[in-house]
């Protein structure tokens, strides 16, 4: 049986999931929509700073949103004039940095799905008249919608497993931003590695069954389009 620190760190965790991913659907897809259908010089630059978390250290992103979030940052200062305080060491300071650095797991399945449809069928769409709100919401989500199966499984996985920009912008506050991974790192820091031991052993059990559904969808995605 769990313990109430990290039944609190699981209930924590899968919330902080469940808001990044309903934020990254939401945002990402006008993004992917954008980068799988334009033409403008500014694509590669916008897919490079989509990109950025594959490469760049979780420490380095987190720093940056702190600094930015923080009392003398940029963000900061909007927050606070707005009434809202200071975003770091909060659960929507969590959001924020999750976002950031799950995006890519998101955007880029989205994209890939879309740019898939090709132009055909939204070109005869449009010699029906079909508005362009019509051929996305008719035409483009539907043949989408495995690319946003991935990209949801992909965005909760990520944040689910996410340590350092957590750390950075959150610290560790049980529960407020006291997360899975970071119980897992205070626990071992502690000795205490029969409970790190307890969800250590949960996050593989997530890991593996997340990647076994979502291959298991994209087998049977690939065998109806065949």
């Amino acid at each position: 049986m769990f313990s109430a620190a990290n039944l609190a760190a699981i209930v924590l965790t899968l919330k902080l999931a469940s808001v990044v991913t309903l934020l990254l659907l939401l945002i990402g897809t006008p993004i992917a929509w954008w980068l799988a259908n334009t033409r403008s010089w500014l694509k590669p630059p916008v897919e490079a700073v989509v990109a950025l978390p594959f490469v760049l250290p979780p420490s380095v992103l987190g720093f940056y949103l702190l600094v930015s979030m923080g009392p003398n940052g940029p963000v900061g200062h909007v927050t606070q004039a707005l009434g809202l305080g200071t975003l770091p060491f909060t659960f929507a300071g969590l959001v924020v940095g999750s976002v950031f650095y799950s995006l890519p797991f998101v955007v880029q399945p989205i994209q890939n799905a879309f740019a898939a449809i090709g132009p055909g069928l939204l070109e005869a769409a449009a010699t029906l008249r079909a508005r362009p709100w019509d051929r996305f919401a008719t035409v483009a989500l539907p043949l989408a919608r495995p690319g946003f199966v991935t990209a949801a499984v992909l965005g909760f996985a990520h944040t689910v497993g996410e340590f350092g920009v957590v750390l950075m912008v959150g610290g560790n506050i049980p529960g407020r931003t006291q997360v899975v991974s970071v119980q897992i790192y205070d626990h071992v820091e502690a000795l205490e590695y029969a409970q790190a031991h307890e969800l250590a052993i949960v996050l593989m059990a997530f890991s593996f069954v997340t990647l076994l559904l979502l291959y298991a969808v994209n087998r049977r995605v690939a065998a109806l389009g065949a």
